[in-house]
């Protein structure tokens, strides 16, 4: 299960991708973290 901080950082990004490109718009996990430093306990999360 996702935690909470993860869910919602997905729902926000999601929202401003669509909002920006549409809703065909297509996404790796890689897009929720500036980068693979970021939080990589949470980017491992996310990647599973």
């Amino acid at each position: 299960m996702l935690r909470e901080k993860l869910k919602q950082k997905i729902i926000t990004v999601c929202n401003h991708k669509i909002e920006q490109k549409g809703v065909n718009v297509g996404l790796s996990f890689y897009a929720f973290f500036a980068n693979k430093n970021d939080d990589p306990e949470l980017l491992m999360e996310a990647a599973q």
